[in-house]
């Protein structure tokens, strides 16, 4: 990858946007490269977590400036390509099976506010801005709208959204959007605290939890859903993973998920 360093860590994978003389500004390279690197993630049936980062002083600031340019000059139909790509991406990332850490440890800008929306948890470092700064552009952050919406909750996005102001890390603690804040030399302790979290869990448990809380945010609760919450919970309980879990639980063991071959 030349925009990305892809690190495996034993069932863990660190995903890091390595332009930093740019910000880690996302052009059409890097956002095909995003695509490829979760598709192929959510493919590797042994991955237990995501977490994405950015190296240099900054996570990711938007759009690159050189990119921005050239986008000017594409017609109506190339613009729509262009933003499909990255409607594209958002969702291989939204979408991979596993959770994804958000390492967030400068600033935010535009659509790096997309990519820590589409992450399940979102560790930042206390002096980090945020800003959907499209507005000022005479623009609108229409691609990562969905995600952002949800992850920072309309009210607010009503208004971060059509003033483009900055808001700090802990204003976006304060509304949920980030899970946690704490200070830059304690951001690699605290994302490894979450993800052993995640790691203590069952495997097929994580992915089903993830999935559960996506397909249940924002639908009314109707007989057919209720319906399905049934179904799932009766699939996993008799699974090999769930009759473990609960086996484990009884007979006062660690789960087979803990032993250190898992």
């Amino acid at each position: 990858m030349k925009h990305l360093i892809v690190e495996p860590r034993g069932h863990v994978s660190h995903v890091w946007l390595n332009r930093p003389e740019v910000r880690n500004a996302f052009n059409e390279d890097v956002i095909q490269e995003l695509t490829d690197v979760f598709t192929q993630l959510s493919q590797d049936n042994t991955l237990r977590a995501v977490v994405l980062g950015g190296h240099g002083k900054a996570f990711c600031a938007g759009a690159d400036l050189a990119w921005m340019q050239k986008m000017a000059h594409y017609t109506w139909e190339q613009n729509r390509a262009d933003a499909q790509a990255l409607a594209d991406m958002l969702w291989a990332i939204y979408r991979c099976p596993v959770p994804v850490i958000g390492r967030v440890h400068g600033d935010c800008y535009a659509g790096g506010v997309g990519l820590a929306a589409v992450c399940d948890v979102v560790v930042a470092a206390d002096a980090v801005t945020f800003c959907l700064s499209e507005a000022k552009l005479g623009l609108l952050p229409a691609t990562i709208g969905p995600y952002v919406v949800r992850a920072l909750g309309e009210q607010a996005a009503r208004r971060y959204m059509v003033t483009a102001e900055r808001f700090s890390a802990a204003q976006a603690l304060a509304m949920g959007f980030v899970h946690e804040m704490v200070a830059a030399d304690q951001l690699d302790s605290k994302v490894a605290d979450i993800v052993a979290a995640v790691v203590a869990n069952g495997p097929m448990a994580s992915r089903a939890c993830k999935r559960l809380v996506q397909d249940l945010s924002g639908v009314s609760i109707t007989d057919e859903l209720r319906a399905n919450t049934a179904k799932r919970i009766a699939d996993i309980r008799i699974s090999s993973e769930g009759q473990e879990g609960v086996l484990s639980f009884l007979g006062k063991r660690s789960a087979a998920w803990l032993t250190p071959s898992s």
